[in-house]
């Protein structure tokens, strides 16, 4: 679920600056080593096409290649690696394989990757000495590219593409500084990521839409009817520091909810299924939604902020999961993507604000409430069954792709 013009401009942006030196996609005579730094460990995995293993170890791989056509060759291959690489830091480190990959695609060539852990490191050193002669033997003009994946004291996240260093013939080794970092970038890092999150995550930013649409006015009883019940009308706030107070409110709740979550699920002290959480967060804003026409807490709208907000704590905490963020730095990594989403929830509220204030006089704003509040909760009813029972909406698919979620 995300929006489509900033990951584009992103993209673009990406495209222009950053192709010379970008990676790319297991192109012809080209293998890939990718490192992701911890704090007490180094973890990585080669990535290598299949015709560069029919060179390698004399095999006749045909596509789709399959594990089941890879497994008699696995043992040659990983013995092959590790005569033509080697990592050191005043001592050598053994490279331990762990689980293997194979990936098909469409219009390239298929690829394996072999996982591995660095043996023998006790602490991570300043310094990695690498030597790469992958395929040099059998293919002298191949060439082999070293991508950071992860390091969070340099601040690299996710990175699939940007390299760190290419490997040939006449380049075998190289020295790579692990120090050209620190605890002030990866904490950088983590707020960018916090406000990414949000700024893609269609969901969150829906939920705090559900929320503020009402900031501008106030809701106060009409008529009292024949059964004793009351006929409500949306009466406009006089005045900007009620609707700020208002807005402030929300926004706390909302902080706070997701913090403690944020906190308790990182730390891997309650664990949710995903799918759950995931259905709950979009379920948040049918209720949002729904209050808005018909009130469920009435004048207490952060009761419905902080309860759900403590499921888009734990949605928050699957993103911070996927970084593979551990020990000391947790706590840098909570704070910083903490921060970063309370910096992209205040820019996206200085967004609104200003125009509901502008127009919540008007007769329009009344329905727009409604219809508004109406379509949140299509919208997210959509996603719970979506989510929750793996159903897809084929009606939809058009909208999903011109929002790009």
């Amino acid at each position: 679920m995300k929006i489509t013009f900033r990951p584009l401009l992103a993209l673009l942006l990406a495209f222009c600056f950053l192709l010379p030196f970008s990676a790319e996609a297991h192109a012809p005579d080209q293998s890939y080593l990718y490192l992701n730094i911890y704090k007490d460990n180094i973890r990585g995995r080669y990535e290598i096409s299949m015709p560069d293993i029919n060179l390698a170890v004399g095999s006749e791989l045909t596509k789709p290649m399959s594990m089941a056509a890879m497994e008699p060759y696995l043992d040659q291959l990983r013995a092959y690696i590790k005569s033509r690489s080697s990592f050191a830091a005043g001592q050598a480190y053994i490279i331990r394989f762990t689980d293997v990959e194979v990936v098909n695609l469409e219009d390239e060539e298929d690829f394996i990757r072999l996982n591995f852990v660095l043996d023998g490191l006790t602490e991570v050193p300043d310094e990695l000495n690498i030597r790469y002669e992958l395929l040099f033997d059998v293919s002298p003009n191949h060439s082999g590219g070293l991508i950071q994946e992860h390091n969070w004291k340099a601040g690299i996240l996710s990175n699939y593409s940007r390299l760190s260093a290419i490997f040939d013939k006449g380049t075998t080794e190289q020295s790579l500084d692990l120090t050209n970092g620190s605890v002030w970038q990866g904490f950088t890092a983590l707020v960018k990521l916090g406000m990414w999150h949000i700024w893609i995550g269609l969901d969150h930013i829906l939920f705090l839409v559900a929320l503020i649409i009402p900031s501008v006015v106030r809701r106060r009883p009409k008529t009292v009817l024949a059964d004793g019940g009351k006929a409500w009308e949306w009466v406009p706030v006089s005045d900007f520091k009620s609707a700020f107070l208002y807005i402030l409110k929300i926004v706390t709740a909302f902080t706070v909810a997701h913090s403690i979550t944020l906190a308790i699920a990182s730390f891997g002290w309650v664990e949710l299924n995903s799918r759950l959480v995931e259905s709950i967060i979009a379920f948040s804003i049918a209720v949002a939604a729904f209050h808005n026409i018909v009130p469920i807490f009435k004048a207490k709208e952060w009761i419905i902020t902080f309860v759900f907000g403590l499921f888009h704590g734990f949605g928050f905490a699957s993103v911070l999961g996927e970084k593979g963020l551990s020990g000391d730095y947790m706590a840098y990594s909570l704070l910083g993507f903490n921060v970063g989403v309370e910096l992209g929830q205040v820019l996206i509220v200085c967004a609104i604000f200003p125009i509901l204030f502008f127009i919540r006089k008007t007769k329009f704003y009344p329905y727009f409430i409604f219809w508004g509040s109406i379509f949140l909760i299509l919208m997210a009813m959509h996603w719970v069954v979506e989510r929750a029972f793996d159903f897809n909406f084929k009606f939809f698919d058009l909208f999903k792709n011109i929002f790009g979620m």
